[in-house]
């Protein structure tokens, strides 16, 4: 799958030097999504070109309890570049005591979560995106972490709690008062989760607000996406969730379009199901083959969406509870397609912005 070196970038993608020693070369970066971005995916995108990538959100509380499946969500990829672990939580010592914790384990630097939509961080813990509702709250935990390591301390936020409400601009402000090296700023309110349209032109206001980078996120799903995102923007860099689903190799087809206005095929299918298998089996490894037939279902639904009997393919797939029979069943799958010739299409840009992504 390649080496894990992330790709060299040049003045059409400036690197973003964030001190500490931390230098994103590529500032194309994935965004951490929920059973998702966990350790096989963040290593695998490292591999495929990967500028950055960011862990699954956790909770500060459990980073501080340090039981096995917290540990193992923070686990770093070991392959060079830039990682970075995200914490969420309501409780400046808390949120502290978890960064001192994940730097210890190895972290390049902190991520604090202040755009969480779900109801149960967001109203039952009072995180994620609540706290861009409290900026005094927000300002002491935005402090708290960053005095508490020596890395550098970032933050990924929405627009506002919602339209009545778009604080962005001076949350930011008070992000580089406290000490946030970069800002990340998902084009939507808390209100709206995931529906409507990413406003990548708001962005701009958080741009124009600060002298730190800013990197735009939220229906980033086309190498012309990214594109526009940055031109309507300013940013200094994109962040990419659902456009990745399937294809880890996105975030360097995107950062190949940007440094030269040139697109990257496709892998060809042969390629495809190779990086499919090498997945498959670094999740087994992870997390064992009885959950990791389970966490792998849906991965395995993405790589082979839009491919001639793909739907079949997938509803055989959910009913196999052992590894050795789905292994089989996806050899059996390509190598009809590959022996036929078939290539698979780009997803439609309507597919995906239909994914929920977490």
């Amino acid at each position: 799958m390649g080496n894990c070196s992330p790709i060299t970038t040049d003045s059409a993608l400036p690197a973003i030097d964030l001190g500490h020693g931390v230098v994103i070369d590529t500032p194309v970066i994935l965004a951490p999504m929920s059973g998702v971005t966990d350790l096989p995916f963040r290593r695998l995108t490292k591999q495929l070109g990967a500028g950055m990538v960011v862990s699954e959100m956790i909770a500060s509380w459990a980073m501080i309890r340090e039981n096995r499946k917290t540990m193992g969500m923070a686990e770093q990829d070991g392959c060079g570049g830039v990682s970075a672990l995200q914490l969420a939580g309501c409780d400046p010592a808390a949120m502290a005591e978890a960064a001192r914790i994940a730097v210890g384990k190895g972290a390049d630097m902190i991520d604090i979560n202040f755009g969480c939509p779900v109801k149960k961080v967001a109203l039952g813990q009072l995180a994620g995106s609540a706290l861009m509702r409290d900026e005094v709250a927000a300002a002491a935990i935005l402090e708290a972490t960053v005095k508490a390591v020596s890395v550098p301390v970032t933050l990924k936020m929405r627009m506002g709690w919602d339209h009545a409400n778009l604080n962005a601009p001076n949350l930011a402000r008070i992000a580089a008062a406290s000490g946030i090296r970069m800002v990340t700023v998902h084009g939507r309110t808390r209100q709206q989760f995931y529906t409507g349209t990413a406003d990548w032109d708001f962005i701009a206001q958080v741009k124009n607000a600060v002298k730190i980078p800013v990197i735009a996120n939220g229906d980033i799903l086309t190498e012309a996406d990214a594109a526009e995102a940055l031109r309507r923007s300013g940013a200094d860099g994109v962040m990419i969730g659902r456009g990745c689903y399937g294809r880890p190799w996105f975030l360097a087809q995107v950062a190949h379009f940007l440094r030269t206005g040139r697109s990257l095929p496709e892998p060809g299918l042969f390629r495809q199901k190779d990086i499919l298998l090498s997945h498959y089996h670094a999740i087994l490894t992870q997390f064992g083959s009885h959950a990791g037939v389970r966490l792998a279902r849906k991965h395995v639904s993405w790589y082979t969406r839009g491919l001639p009997g793909s739907a079949e393919f997938r509803a055989a797939m959910n009913r196999l509870p052992d590894a050795a029979a789905v292994l089989q069943l996806i050899d059996t799958f390509y190598d009809r397609l590959i022996a036929r010739g078939i290539a698979r299409a780009v997803p439609e840009r309507n597919d995906l912005l239909q994914e929920v992504a977490a």
